[in-house]
């Protein structure tokens, strides 16, 4: 069987909303059955991804250049920490927390825009394998793959576990700038066309990840250049947090102003509005005392008016009496 043709499915089976990754397998399997047993059974057998893969999955698809960012900071951090440049480490350190606050921001937009918003657990899944992205070679290139299946850790140490992180392991590039055309199936079963570029490709061009841990790796440094490494690092995160905490700081004592200012505001509103409603509340009794008073008036004004006319009346029957 071609992995090269498993990738290509699996490019867009992993580049779907999350839900709908199971009818889109199914469907890619039944069109893959001209291709032979192999083929399909293959793409039968491809996992779902966790919800933080998936989110790390969008990111490779709607923003591959946050990962490229990414996996070029983490080739300068690894030739820092080879020569111990401990300055230069906590300026890295603090690049790498700016970046992977973005790129955490970024997949909370993609994954709304596709359907399915992540939890603070999984956000913290995905940063967390953001950071083994920038500690170890194979797993940026599992990362950009875009076909990750869970989340990556990197203890600093030991090279990231890959056993099962990510789907046709064969054919993901050891080292790579930039991610792959995407091409698979949707939901429909049918394979869009392919780029000139994923056509290009072929599978004597694309190194293994296994080729990435069989690359001859430098001597081990000594536990005390393992431990100036770490020193160096945990400076450069201690930096950055304080950095962090001072602006955070700063940012609380303007909002502590600003709800001084608008509790002081609302308290003089208050005030005047219990002014007002007294006042209102006088002019309402003051109304209803005038209203009564004028429907008074104009009853007694009535009953003189009818007084007047009687009194009239009679002057003009006593009038006519006489004469």
């Amino acid at each position: 069987m071609d992995d090269s043709a498993l990738a290509d499915i699996a490019n867009g089976l992993y580049a779907l909303p999350f839900d709908e990754f199971m009818a889109a397998r199914t469907a890619a399997a039944k069109a893959a059955a001209d291709s032979g047993p192999g083929l399909p059974a293959a793409v039968r057998a491809l996992p779902k991804p966790s919800v933080a893969a998936w989110a790390i999955n969008m990111l490779a698809v709607h923003h591959p250049d946050i990962l490229v960012q990414l996996a070029d900071l983490g080739g300068r951090m690894r030739a820092a920490q080879s020569s111990l440049d401990a300055v230069g480490l906590r300026e890295l350190g603090r690049e790498r927390r700016t970046l992977l606050a973005a790129a955490v921001d970024a997949a909370h937009s993609v994954t709304k825009e596709q359907g399915r918003g992540i939890s603070a657990t999984i956000a913290a899944d995905v940063e967390r394998t953001l950071r083994a992205l920038t500690a170890d070679a194979g797993a940026a290139a599992a990362v950009q793959s875009g076909r990750l299946l869970q989340a990556l850790s990197a203890d600093g140490v030991d090279t990231v576990d890959l056993e099962g992180a990510v789907a046709v392991p064969e054919a993901v590039p050891a080292h790579r700038s930039v991610p792959p055309p995407l091409a698979g199936v949707g939901a429909s079963g049918k394979k869009p066309r392919t780029t000139a570029e994923g056509t290009a490709r072929r599978p004597a061009d694309k190194p293994r990840l296994q080729a990435v841990r069989q690359t001859p790796r430098p001597a081990s440094p000594s536990a005390l250049e393992k431990a100036q490494t770490a020193d160096a690092e945990a400076k450069a995160d201690a930096d950055a947090a304080v950095q962090e905490a001072q602006e955070r700081t700063a940012q609380l004592e303007e909002a502590e102003t600003e709800f001084s200012r608008l509790t002081a505001q609302t308290r003089d509103l208050r005030a005047l509005l219990k002014s007002s409603e007294e006042q209102l509340d006088e002019a309402r009794k003051l109304r209803e005392t005038a209203a009564a008073e004028a429907k008074q008036a104009a009853r007694t004004a009535d009953k003189a008016r009818r007084s007047a006319t009687l009194a009239h009346e009679r002057v003009l029957r006593l009038g006519n009496t006489r004469n």
